[in-house]
């Protein structure tokens, strides 16, 4: 078993010494005994089952709804690192706008063979049906989660981009309130950026989509239903926006629009945040079975008479075989040098590719290019002979299907578990909102590995959250 280098401590600096954005917590910390966060994580489960803050896990037979795992101990973030990191966000995101609006017009980058063609028009979630489609603002993504991970040098590196339907937002916001009821000492002596007007920030996103000069689009949420794993987060970001949360049945297509049934009779509907996939949206166009979507959709969206966000077509994107492109993405339509750097990443299509990383599976990282959350994964490093060889034959099965990254040992973060105070692995998922400008969420959504030495934070695999906090100079300058 290859053994990974120490991670980057997120509190504590090589010498033990604890960083200066964390002197405060630290000394906040060291008063409180582990009996006290035990009682206030106890009181958090009660809380979040209450509200009803869980998820399912799709192929788990039980159909149980869980409670994702709350940390109390938040992840900080120093405001000057965070201007940085908002920066290379924000390059990131209007890079991939722009990919996005010139594939399914001039191909431009396929043209100066800046990325080979056959990557993106033999992509499964290519969609040749956008070409010529001219969407508001140019804005296919509307709505992005990247997801970042820091090394062991202390560098952020981007892992992925999702585009489709990024998920996670609720808790990020739910996190935050929740550690202000238990903790509100804290933010007393913390200048701590706020992240509660981001539901104001989503509407104002969705309706500048809008197709319609309406000042008040009529705007709703699309749902597939209450057994999805992230209902609640569909049903929560409604609530939250003072719109309707919808499934495919309470919508129909009349005259060229899309109407929404109710109560007083039709209501024509201008945006639609869907969250459900493609193949799903309408069965006349894509899958004939889906029950999920609405029949004649896409010839009202391709009309430019309603607005579907995140646009159709936008999970090529996000495919992790477009992943090591989208440096020379940005250099090509910015004019500019990444912010942000992607984690080294071995295609293996390529030739020289494969050879590399069947010689070297039990240092590697292996995913599927369509996979996500974590499954289809290998992880060289933890993983057994015989495990190894089966995910070899996998590959020499189709090599394109899969990409290979280095083991990166993600940074920790002082995490309460069982044990008692103890360093966990982490990554972090800020939420990017492209509308007429571009706003960033401070901080975003931490997810920790809760057990010891894994490197896997997604939910459905047994991570956990916490609430991550953007500290300004207020704070430093009382250390």
């Amino acid at each position: 078993m290859t053994v990974l280098e120490p991670a980057y401590d997120e509190m504590h600096d090589a010498q033990g010494q604890v960083r200066s954005h964390y002197h405060l917590y630290n000394d906040w910390l060291s008063k409180h005994p582990g009996e006290e966060l035990a009682q206030k994580r106890q009181e958090a489960d009660l809380l979040f089952r209450r509200v009803g803050i869980t998820f399912a896990v799709y192929g788990d037979e039980s159909g149980a709804e869980r409670l994702i795992p709350f940390d109390a101990i938040p992840r900080m973030i120093p405001a000057s690192e965070w201007t940085v990191l908002e920066r290379g966000l924000r390059q990131r995101a209007l890079a991939l706008n722009q990919f996005l609006h010139d594939i399914y017009h001039k191909q431009n980058i396929l043209k100066a063979g800046v990325i080979p063609k056959d990557v993106v028009l033999g992509n499964a979630d290519y969609q040749a049906m956008m070409v010529g489609v001219t969407l508001p603002n140019q804005i296919y993504a509307q709505i992005a989660g990247i997801d970042l991970v820091r090394h062991q040098n202390g560098a952020y590196y981007v892992l992925e981009d999702n585009l489709r339907t990024p998920s996670g937002v609720s808790y990020m916001l739910e996190n935050r309130k929740m550690m202000m009821r238990l903790f509100p000492e804290l933010f007393a002596s913390h200048a701590v950026a706020p992240i509660d007007h981001y539901p104001a920030m989503l509407l104002r996103t969705l309706r500048d989509a809008s197709p319609q000069t309406s000042s008040t689009p009529t705007v709703v949420v699309l749902t597939p239903g209450r057994y999805n794993s992230a209902y609640f987060e569909h049903a929560f970001l409604a609530q939250q926006m003072g719109v309707e949360l919808v499934e495919g049945q309470d919508l129909f297509v009349s005259d060229g629009w899309v109407w929404m049934r109710t109560t007083s009779g039709p209501k024509k509907v201008d945006v639609i945040y869907r969250r459900i996939d493609d193949d799903f949206l309408d069965p006349q166009v894509f899958r004939a079975d889906s029950a999920l979507g609405v029949s004649g959709l896409i010839s009202v969206y391709r009309a430019g008479r309603v607005a579907l966000i995140n646009a159709v077509g936008t999970g090529v994107a996000d495919d992790k075989s477009i992943y090591p492109y989208v440096p020379d993405m940005i250099r090509f339509y910015l004019s500019e040098e990444p912010i942000l750097q992607n984690v080294p990443t071995w295609l293996l299509r390529n030739p020289d590719d494969l050879r590399y990383v069947l010689e070297h599976l039990p240092e590697l990282v292996v995913k599927e290019v369509h996979g996500s959350g974590g499954y289809g994964m290998l992880i060289g490093p933890t993983s057994s002979k015989a495990e190894i060889e089966a995910y070899r034959q996998r590959i020499l099965a189709n090599p394109a299907e899969f990409i290979a990254q280095p083991t990166l040992s993600l940074s920790t973060c002082p995490t309460f578990v069982e044990s008692g105070v103890a360093p966990r692995h982490l990554d972090l998922r800020p939420f990017v909102l492209s509308g007429k400008e571009v706003v960033i969420m401070p901080g975003g959504l931490t997810r920790v590995a809760l057990k010891e030495n894994s490197l896997v934070v997604n939910s459905s695999q047994g991570g956990g959250t916490k609430d991550t906090w953007i500290v300004g100079d207020a704070s430093e300058a009382t250390c």
